[in-house]
Parts: structure tokens; C-alpha cells; sequence
């Protein structure tokens, strides 16, 4: 295994500040679209980056749930790792790994939690199976064997039998608020795109087209 000989070009096209929306909002939902129309597994997955009081980061695949010019929508455990690191620092980092498509897509903002009537909405919106999940699972707490777990998962699916499934008080959800959305699109020889959209005040953007 040489790892340090995989390379490849990347030839699939290439990005221009005349092809760029006004806004990153525009622009993610058009790419989002074209990744949608190629057929691509999982075109919601993004990595979801934070760090915690001590300033350790964490990273783990999460779905986004929910996009508008308000930011990024992701629902999780609130006594989850990621939810404790985003209580001691807010500042989180979103990654669209579209390599299919020769892209990524970088979000940096601010966490904030969701209203408890929009992770109600959400949370009513999901497979029954996954709602009682959402009790079973203490998620990053240490168990002794997965058998824990489906015991757990079993006691509940009795425990609602023919009720319905009420969200959890330690379920919800955050929205990222961006300051700061990039754009890359891989192109022959690392000389890639890269257009960065920084907040301004007033709700408007500036566009910075930034060195590979």
C-alpha cells in the first residue's frame, strides 16, 4: 500500500466568480441539486466539527436535516458529545464532502438550539422505529454489550405500544448560522477553485476568491 503514490486529477469542471449566486445560501441549494440529480448516496451527510472547553475537537457524520438563509439544520442527543462541546463553544465547522462531483463545501458559524416546536415537528416526522431509538439510546455513554441496547430499545417499543411516541427532553436540534461558507471545486494540477462567502452587516456577502 503506497499511499503516498494515490493521486488523481480532478478534470470535472471548474468554478468562476461570474457562476457564483449573491448569496451561499443560492449557491449550496444549487449544488445540492446537482449532486440530488447524479443519483449520489447520502447527498446530506456532512461532517460536523467541534471542540470542547479544553479546546480538544471532535468530528463525527451527521445528516443535515434543513437549510435556509437562516443556516443549517442538524438534530441530535443533547447530552450527546457533541451537544456538551457545543454548550462549552458554540463555534462549529460544517464539511460537504461531494467528492463525487470534484466539490466540498465548508460552513463555519455559530450553533444555536432549535425551539422545542421545531424539534417537536421534526421529531413527529420521523419513522416511529427511529423515535423510540431516540429513547433507548444514551448516546456516547459507555454500555456493556449491544445487547443493552436492544434490550433497552425493546423496553420501550412495549412502553409505547399503540401511543404515540413523544419526544424526548434531551432530543433536539441546532442551527448552524454561518459567517463564513467556501466553495471548492477540484481542477488539473491543485489548482483548484476555492470562492469563500464572508458575512457582512446587513445580511449581505462578500466574495473572495482564495488561493489553493
Amino acid at each position: 500500500m503506497e499511499i503516498d503514490q494515490w493521486r488523481r486529477e480532478y478534470l470535472q469542471g471548474g468554478l468562476q466568480r461570474g457562476d457564483l449566486a449573491d448569496d451561499p445560501i443560492t449557491q449550496f441549494r444549487g449544488w445540492l441539486q446537482e449532486l440530488v440529480e447524479a443519483d449520489i448516496s447520502d447527498p446530506s451527510a456532512m461532517c460536523l466539527s467541534t471542540a470542547d472547553a479544553s479546546g480538544q475537537p471532535s468530528q463525527r457524520i451527521v445528516l443535515l436535516k434543513g437549510f435556509d438563509e437562516r443556516g443549517f439544520v442538524f438534530y441530535t442527543n443533547l447530552k450527546s458529545q457533541k451537544a456538551w462541546d457545543i454548550t462549552a463553544n458554540p463555534k462549529v465547522s460544517l464539511l460537504f464532502p461531494w467528492h463525487f462531483l470534484e466539490r466540498q463545501v465548508i460552513v463555519r458559524g455559530k450553533a444555536e438550539l432549535l425551539t422545542d416546536a421545531e424539534a417537536d415537528d421534526y421529531f413527529r416526522s420521523r419513522p416511529r422505529d427511529s423515535q423510540v431509538a431516540a429513547w433507548a439510546s444514551h448516546q456516547s455513554d459507555a454500555i456493556v454489550s449491544r445487547q443493552v441496547l436492544e434490550d433497552k430499545f425493546a423496553e420501550y417499543q412495549q412502553k409505547f405500544d399503540g401511543k404515540e411516541v413523544p419526544r424526548p427532553e434531551f432530543w433536539g436540534g441546532y442551527r448552524v448560522i454561518p459567517h463564513a461558507v467556501e466553495f471548492w471545486q477540484g481542477r488539473a494540477s491543485r489548482l483548484h477553485d476555492r470562492f469563500v462567502y464572508r458575512a457582512l452587516d446587513g445580511g449581505e456577502w462578500q466574495i473572495e476568491r482564495l488561493s489553493p
